[in-house]
Protein backbone atom coordinates (compact mmCIF):
# COMPACT_ATOMS: atom_id res chain seq x y z
CA UNK A 1 0.00 0.00 0.00
CA UNK A 2 1.12 3.51 -0.92
CA UNK A 3 1.01 6.19 1.39
CA UNK A 4 1.15 9.48 1.22
CA UNK A 5 1.98 11.20 4.87
CA UNK A 6 1.73 14.94 6.42
CA UNK A 7 3.02 15.10 9.44
CA UNK A 8 3.77 18.39 11.49
CA UNK A 9 2.71 20.38 14.35
CA UNK A 10 3.52 19.51 17.85
CA UNK A 11 2.15 15.97 18.11
CA UNK A 12 4.63 14.95 14.41
CA UNK A 13 5.98 12.29 16.08
CA UNK A 14 2.70 10.28 17.14
CA UNK A 15 0.63 10.68 13.91
CA UNK A 16 -0.13 12.53 10.67
CA UNK A 17 -2.03 15.10 10.35
CA UNK A 18 -3.50 13.78 6.81
CA UNK A 19 -3.14 10.43 5.23
CA UNK A 20 -3.77 9.41 1.17
CA UNK A 21 -3.94 6.52 0.27
CA UNK A 22 -5.08 6.00 -3.57
CA UNK A 23 -8.36 8.57 -3.63
CA UNK A 24 -9.25 8.66 0.29
CA UNK A 25 -7.38 11.46 1.82
CA UNK A 26 -8.68 11.34 6.24
CA UNK A 27 -7.07 14.36 8.12
CA UNK A 28 -6.42 13.60 12.15
CA UNK A 29 -9.05 15.87 14.20
CA UNK A 30 -8.22 19.18 13.75
CA UNK A 31 -8.40 21.87 16.96
CA UNK A 32 -9.86 25.67 17.06
CA UNK A 33 -6.23 26.78 18.20
CA UNK A 34 -4.37 29.15 15.50
CA UNK A 35 -0.64 28.51 15.21
CA UNK A 36 -0.18 30.64 18.20
CA UNK A 37 -1.58 28.24 20.51
CA UNK A 38 -4.28 31.03 20.69
CA UNK A 39 -8.04 29.81 21.46
CA UNK A 40 -10.79 31.93 21.48
CA UNK A 41 -13.67 31.50 23.83
CA UNK A 42 -16.74 30.96 21.62
CA UNK A 43 -17.43 27.41 19.93
CA UNK A 44 -18.26 29.58 16.52
CA UNK A 45 -14.78 30.51 17.04
CA UNK A 46 -13.00 27.69 17.43
CA UNK A 47 -14.84 26.13 14.31
CA UNK A 48 -13.49 29.04 12.45
CA UNK A 49 -9.89 28.09 13.12
CA UNK A 50 -11.01 24.30 13.05
CA UNK A 51 -11.66 25.18 9.05
CA UNK A 52 -8.48 27.06 8.49
CA UNK A 53 -6.35 24.39 10.19
CA UNK A 54 -8.55 21.70 7.95
CA UNK A 55 -8.08 24.17 4.21
CA UNK A 56 -4.11 23.91 5.42
CA UNK A 57 -3.77 20.46 5.59
CA UNK A 58 -6.08 19.73 2.34
CA UNK A 59 -3.60 22.75 0.57
CA UNK A 60 -1.03 19.78 1.34
CA UNK A 61 -2.94 17.35 -0.85
CA UNK A 62 -3.43 19.75 -3.49
CA UNK A 63 -7.21 19.46 -2.17
CA UNK A 64 -9.69 21.79 -1.06
CA UNK A 65 -12.99 21.89 1.49
CA UNK A 66 -14.96 21.08 -2.24
CA UNK A 67 -12.99 17.93 -1.73
CA UNK A 68 -14.16 16.97 1.83
CA UNK A 69 -17.33 13.90 2.04
CA UNK A 70 -17.37 12.75 5.33
CA UNK A 71 -17.12 15.38 8.74
CA UNK A 72 -16.90 14.42 12.15
CA UNK A 73 -17.65 17.20 14.89
CA UNK A 74 -16.74 16.39 18.22
CA UNK A 75 -17.56 18.83 20.86
CA UNK A 76 -17.30 18.99 24.93
CA UNK A 77 -20.79 20.76 25.33
CA UNK A 78 -23.52 19.34 22.54
CA UNK A 79 -26.24 22.27 24.29
CA UNK A 80 -23.75 24.80 23.62
CA UNK A 81 -23.46 23.64 20.17
CA UNK A 82 -27.08 23.10 19.16
CA UNK A 83 -28.02 26.40 21.01
CA UNK A 84 -26.21 28.14 18.79
CA UNK A 85 -26.78 25.89 15.21
CA UNK A 86 -28.23 28.73 13.38
CA UNK A 87 -25.17 31.10 13.92
CA UNK A 88 -22.84 28.34 13.52
CA UNK A 89 -23.82 26.90 10.39
CA UNK A 90 -24.59 30.06 8.71
CA UNK A 91 -20.78 31.08 8.83
CA UNK A 92 -19.53 27.44 8.19
CA UNK A 93 -21.81 27.88 4.86
CA UNK A 94 -19.54 30.96 4.55
CA UNK A 95 -16.69 29.35 4.69
CA UNK A 96 -17.56 26.34 2.42
CA UNK A 97 -18.64 29.09 -0.11
CA UNK A 98 -22.69 27.07 -0.56
CA UNK A 99 -24.16 24.13 1.49
CA UNK A 100 -21.39 21.70 2.54
CA UNK A 101 -22.12 18.52 0.57
CA UNK A 102 -20.26 16.34 3.04
CA UNK A 103 -22.23 13.41 5.61
CA UNK A 104 -21.31 14.70 8.75
CA UNK A 105 -21.94 13.31 12.44
CA UNK A 106 -22.25 14.97 15.78
CA UNK A 107 -20.05 13.13 19.09
CA UNK A 108 -20.74 14.68 22.33
CA UNK A 109 -17.58 14.10 24.55
CA UNK A 110 -16.41 14.79 28.63
CA UNK A 111 -13.21 16.47 27.06
CA UNK A 112 -10.42 17.30 24.42
CA UNK A 113 -6.88 17.20 24.16
CA UNK A 114 -6.94 21.04 26.01
CA UNK A 115 -9.28 21.69 28.41
CA UNK A 116 -9.95 24.97 26.63
CA UNK A 117 -11.28 23.59 23.53
CA UNK A 118 -14.52 22.87 22.49
CA UNK A 119 -14.58 21.31 19.44
CA UNK A 120 -12.33 19.71 16.93
CA UNK A 121 -13.31 18.76 13.17
CA UNK A 122 -11.89 15.16 11.56
CA UNK A 123 -12.50 14.84 7.85
CA UNK A 124 -12.33 12.33 5.11
CA UNK A 125 -11.93 13.75 1.17
CA UNK A 126 -11.98 12.38 -1.72
CA UNK A 127 -8.98 13.29 -4.26
CA UNK A 128 -8.37 12.59 -7.80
Amino acid sequence: MNKKLLREGPYADFFSQGVQVGNVLTLAGQIGADSNGHTPESIKEQMIICYQNIQNVLREFDATLDNVIDETWFVTDVDDCMNNVSEIFAEREKIYGCKPEVSQTLVGTSALVQPDLKIEIKCIAYVD
